[in-house]
């Protein structure tokens, strides 16, 4: 996909000297860091998910009894 962004003339000259450095094109190298920082800050996604899911924000979460009972009984069998 094509895109345009504004970045800081900074950063962009750093980036062209790197991907020089690297021999890879520009877009490559703009590809690789997004990929780095969105496997970076994956965890907390899938947290947030999570805490939605579960009503984390609402409190603690109560499991149903009988469900509680046949997770107490699987742990007590495989001791």
């Amino acid at each position: 996909m094509k895109t345009a962004i504004s970045i800081p003339d900074p950063v962009f000259k750093s980036a062209e000297q790197l991907a020089s450095r690297l021999r890879v094109s520009r877009s490559a190298l703009y590809s690789k860091a997004l990929e780095a920082f969105l496997e970076e800050h994956r965890d907390e996604l899938v947290t947030s998910r999570l805490n939605e899911v579960y009503g984390a924000s609402e409190g603690a979460s109560v499991m149903d009894s009988d469900l509680a009972s046949m997770q107490l009984r699987s742990i007590r069998c495989n001791k």
